[in-house]
């Protein structure tokens, strides 16, 4: 049986990460991969009610955290590991990086803290390959607000939260160079495409 890969999608609200995401799962399956497309939060049915009270209800910061860890839990457990053992490719759009930029770089939450929440819920496993789409803020925001009719609490949060987020997110791929590839999403989406293409050919 060939080994399975994972592969995680990151970046700020608006960077395009979904698109490209959706893009990659075809172009893989187009290849005759066996591939399980997935999200964070969410991917399992308990996940995808967690992810409805994590994306609409104020709670303490502790407390989302806490949450996005149990989601990730039951994901691991349910969809993640059954399809790695299976020789599937999952593509996840976010994993634990998300919690380290959102409510770590974002919210300001303790990076021990979820580095502890992270070795209790993950252990040893982490992706093979991270894609992280960076952008500018304000273009982001551009694109989120000309996308998004309804945005739930995280899309609704101002400016200089984001760009905490953004750091932190550069933090993360400057510190693991062989997991994390930095993708300009300021690029045409066709542009982009091509340099996924690139990196997951050599992967």
């Amino acid at each position: 049986m060939t080994a399975g890969r994972f592969i995680s999608f990151e970046g700020i609200d608006g960077a395009g990460k979904s698109t490209q995401h959706a893009w990659l799962v075809e172009h893989l399956r187009a290849r005759g991969l066996a591939v399980v497309a997935t999200r964070e939060p969410g991917g399992t049915p308990l996940g995808e009610k967690l992810r409805a009270l994590l994306l609409a209800e104020p709670m303490h910061l502790e407390t989302e955290a806490l949450l996005m860890f149990a989601a990730r839990r039951e994901h691991i457990e349910q969809v993640i590991a059954p399809a790695l053992e299976r020789g599937e490719w999952v593509v996840c759009d976010r994993f634990v990086d998300a919690s380290f930029a959102y409510q770590g770089g974002g919210r300001g939450l303790d990076w021990k803290k979820l580095e502890s929440l992270s070795q209790w819920v993950l252990g040893d496993l982490q992706p093979d390959l991270t894609l992280i789409f960076d952008a500018p803020v304000e273009v982001a925001q551009q694109r989120l607000h000309a996308a998004t009719a309804n945005p739930d609490r995280f899309e609704q949060e101002q400016a200089a939260f984001f760009e905490r987020v953004r750091s932190a997110y550069l933090r993360i791929a400057s510190e693991n160079p062989q997991r994390v590839r930095l993708i300009d999403a300021t690029e045409t989406p066709a542009n982009i495409n091509k340099v996924l293409e690139k990196i997951v050919a050599t992967f």
